[in-house]
């Protein structure tokens, strides 16, 4: 609030609960609010499961600050997001949780220039296009979302997926968009289901893009638990590829 641009790094963000949780949604997110004043830390944080890291490492709590007014939240899925993202949340004015799922450590590549850039929060990006319904995910889930486009496209199925990137601000132009395009939504996160930002989505086109849907809203999302510590129940709990790839033909077939 004096001129710093500190960036502050939980080594997982589950931990956050615990380290400065109070500070951040209590004070930094209020601080424009009660006097005028920009409080522009950046919080980084690993989440998600797959690590096989237990109840206590594995985490996707972004929920605790999408609900929270006067923070920004994003989560990049590629290395190209995280630098870009990433700077953009530095020079932002006020708070920013930096979600960074710890399974896209080491597994996803791709280039990052040396130049500087950035990527603007609150804007999603389209990976795939496709008319015949859309997939909305972000974080590592992307990959798996185009993974499952991908077998559907081998049935004829044209299937969108879209990237939030970032989910406080949501793009909400861009969801309503692909509503209104390809008549059928499918959301995706690691998130528990109750709670998670798919209901958020789901209002947001209910209420601006109902008349264009041609089948009901519908999510795949990791189950109302604590996430697994044995392996085969992870597995389980994290949405995957032929869970989407079933739920996206019982929208196709509606």
């Amino acid at each position: 609030m004096c001129g710093m641009r500190p960036v502050a790094e939980l080594q997982f963000i589950d931990f956050i609960s615990c380290g400065g949780f109070d500070q951040l949604v209590t004070v930094a997110a209020k601080s424009r609010y009660r006097n005028g004043v920009g409080c522009p830390i950046v919080v980084r944080g690993p989440a998600g499961a797959g690590g096989r890291g237990g109840p206590f490492h594995s985490a996707c709590p972004e929920m605790w600050a999408v609900t929270t007014p006067g923070l920004k939240v994003v989560f990049p899925s590629t290395p190209y997001d995280a630098k870009g993202l990433l700077k953009a949340a530095i020079r932002d004015p006020d708070p920013v949780l930096f979600l960074e799922h710890k399974f896209l450590y080491r597994r996803i590549k791709g280039e990052v220039p040396k130049e500087d850039y950035t990527v603007p929060i609150g804007q999603a990006a389209e990976r795939r296009p496709g008319r015949d319904m859309t997939i909305i995910s972000y974080g590592a889930l992307v990959h798996t979302c185009l993974e499952a486009a991908e077998t559907l496209a081998q049935d004829g199925h044209d299937v969108r997926v879209i990237d939030l990137r970032s989910l406080s601000p949501l793009d909400e132009a861009a969801m309503i968009s692909a509503a209104k395009e390809t008549n059928r939504i499918l959301v995706v996160h690691e998130h528990a289901r109750r709670g998670g930002i798919a209901g958020e989505i789901m209002a947001v086109i209910n209420e601006h893009a109902f008349d264009y849907l041609d089948a009901p809203l519908a999510r795949v999302t990791a189950p109302d638990t604590p996430v697994p510590y044995a392996p085969p129940l992870e597995d389980a709990y994290i949405p995957q590829a032929d869970t989407i790839v079933a739920a996206s033909r019982e929208l196709l077939a509606y």
